[in-house]
């Protein structure tokens, strides 16, 4: 498949449990239901992947959404519910998924691919649709990279103090690389709990 055919249709995989899972690429008439699921899969104590304990306030917001899916180097693809749960049903307006790949340039104008803004209904949690999502947003960020000639890096930040996500991307070839940061005292992506929140870089190559 292309990546002008990745981009413009649906990404169509099957998970291990063969529920069919499916994304396409987000618009800007996502973006409230966006902004719905990812403020209550991080910010609520619903399912097991929020951080309510360690963060307050707000995700993301519209605008930010926005400028998200206006970036031509960010592709954010959703998993939008549908009324029979099938690709080509109507669509109901509800999402139970997303997630984000970020093509970035460094400083040698080597690519990597920065992996963020995944989120699966916390209903769904624990049935293998996140892997599934995780592993589609692996597949389409390998190929886009391919043509540099060189390991596709894929990364993604994780807060501190969460020793089951980290176990969980390990599991999945991630490791941390050393480089962190303090979590953004600035209000716009929520309101730390406690002072030495900090955010965690993970990698994986794939060569």
């Amino acid at each position: 498949m292309s990546e002008n055919n990745i981009n413009n249709s649906n990404i169509h995989i099957d998970s291990s449990n063969k529920e069919s899972v499916f994304l396409r690429k987000a618009t800007l008439d996502d973006i409230a239901a966006l902004e719905r699921l990812l403020n209550r899969c991080y910010r609520e104590t619903a399912g097991w992947t929020n951080e309510a304990d360690l963060i307050g306030g707000i995700r993301t917001t519209s605008a930010e959404l926005a400028a998200v899916i206006n970036d031509p180097n960010h592709y954010y693809f959703v998993y939008p519910k549908t009324t029979t749960g099938e690709r080509e049903a109507e669509e109901t307006g509800e999402l139970l998924g997303c997630i984000a790949v970020d093509i970035k340039t460094d400083a040698d104008a080597n690519k990597k691919a920065y992996i963020g803004m995944f989120a699966v209904h916390p209903k769904l949690q624990g049935q293998g649709i996140g892997n599934v999502l995780l592993q589609a947003a692996e597949t389409f960020a390998d190929r886009h990279l391919q043509s540099q000639n060189q390991p596709s890096r894929l990364t993604m930040s994780i807060l501190s103090h969460r020793p089951e996500l980290l176990a969980y991307y390990q599991r999945r070839g991630y490791q941390f690389n050393g480089n962190k940061m303090p979590f953004p005292n600035d209000g716009n992506n929520g309101e730390p709990k406690r002072e030495d929140l900090e955010l965690l870089e993970l990698e994986k190559i794939v060569s």
